[in-house]
């Protein structure tokens, strides 16, 4: 290709750099950084029964996951369609929570329960019809006591009737990306239109961990006591482990024996999701394998720091030459044990990278393998603006862009 001379390409770059005309630039293309080896993350898939010593699990659908890094350690039928049970409640317990921090309702608040709370079949707080109950106690007995009668009178104190509240959790559900859920109740009562799956689920435990840590304590009470009436969480782990910090159980006869649980080491939580075990202790065992499994068999690491640069990337027609990249969240990685020096991270940067440069615009990615096989991606993203430069300083870069074509 022959290119203009200097001079011609400069006049002409002036001509193209005035506002309100675009000069062409080449066709945005990656060009590779090798960046220095990390700890990293394991694969997607999940291992086989056996592998990396992972235990037979004895559930209908599991799944494991490392909330730290958002991993999935491994999992078993995890979209298959399931009877959620009361493990519903983690909804109806996300619904009340936004409604309280949006300060539509108060935890002193009194509510008068209606018949049909009152009536709700299966597992109860013993609510009263003429005798008004507090938010709070209602809480506690939708967690704790998993109570249905708690159930309906949080729903018709948020949203005016258990109708209205499920087409809210119905739309939190597509909100989170819960593509395979659909709620008729707020109990967990069955019906064949009232389905969930290990993976949703999980991913509904975390979001509530994630998005209300105030009142995710009250999952880790082993008993409560209303109306003169004591029952205990019969999420067993917590007297079992001392790491179990929550979160909720469910059985129907289609559910079977299900548990969703959540431990914390260190820094680390981990999430285990049981569905349809054979008893009350087999779901409280088979959960427990998985935990400790999960804790074992990997370590999760911190690879790169909310805010810090991680490198730096060519900014054409800028103000500044470079714009810092990196991220803005911590980023975290699971790997198998022993195998973080086995790591290779690889920075791909976005070229050309043209000014006007947005803070937390996407500029890059960074990929990591472990032994040669791709682990995962993370978006490189700017970590501040940069505006354009001046006109003669966009013709000056433009006159180098077709240089460098």
């Amino acid at each position: 290709m022959q290119h203009p001379s200097p001079l011609v390409a400069l006049v002409a770059a002036l001509l193209l750099a005035a506002p309100g005309v675009d000069a062409r630039t080449p066709k945005s293309a990656a060009r590779a950084h090798h960046a220095p080896a990390a700890p990293a993350v394991p694969a997607d898939t999940a291992p086989a029964a056996g592998a990396n010593g992972l235990p037979a699990v004895a559930a209908s659908a599991w799944m494991v996951t490392d909330l730290l890094s958002g991993q999935v350690l491994a999992a078993a039928n995890a979209d298959e369609k399931r009877d959620p049970a009361s493990l519903t409640k983690l909804m109806t317990a996300y619904r009340a929570f936004a409604a309280l921090r949006a300060r539509t309702i108060t935890g002193s608040q009194m509510v008068n329960v209606s018949p049909r709370a009152w009536k709700a079949e299966g597992s109860r707080m013993f609510v009263e019809p003429r005798r008004a109950v507090s938010v709070d106690e209602l809480l506690h007995g939708l967690i704790v006591q998993s109570g249905n009668d708690a159930a309906i009178a949080l729903a018709e104190l948020v949203s005016g009737s258990e109708e209205q509240f499920v087409a809210d959790m119905n739309r939190e559900a597509a909100r989170l990306g819960l593509t395979n859920t659909h709620f008729v109740n707020t109990t967990g009562l069955p019906d064949p239109q009232h389905y969930s799956t290990a993976a949703d689920l999980a991913k509904l435990a975390g979001a509530l961990i994630r998005d209300y840590p105030e009142f995710y304590p009250i999952y880790s009470e082993k008993e409560f006591r209303y109306n003169n009436i004591t029952q205990a969480n019969r999420n067993r782990l917590l007297w079992t482990d001392p790491y179990v910090d929550g979160m909720k159980t469910g059985h129907t006869d289609a559910a079977g024996w299900c548990l969703i649980a959540s431990a914390k080491r260190g820094e680390r939580r981990l999430l285990s999701v049981v569905l349809g075990a054979s008893s009350d202790a087999s779901r409280a065992a088979e959960s427990q394998k998985l935990l400790n499994w999960g804790f074992q068999a990997f370590d999760t690491v911190q690879l790169y720091q909310s805010g810090k640069p991680v490198s730096s990337v060519r900014v054409w027609k800028g103000a500044t030459r470079e714009v810092n990249a990196g991220f803005l969240a911590d980023r975290y990685l699971t790997v198998p044990r022993g195998k973080a020096d086995k790591l290779a991270l690889t920075m791909e940067t976005r070229e050309p990278l043209v000014a006007p440069v947005q803070r937390a615009q996407p500029v890059g990615l960074v990929k990591v393998a472990l032994e040669g096989k791709p682990m995962a991606e993370f978006p490189l993203i700017a970590l501040e603006e940069v505006p354009p430069a001046s006109i003669f300083g966009r013709a000056i870069d433009t006159v180098r862009l077709w240089f460098n074509k």
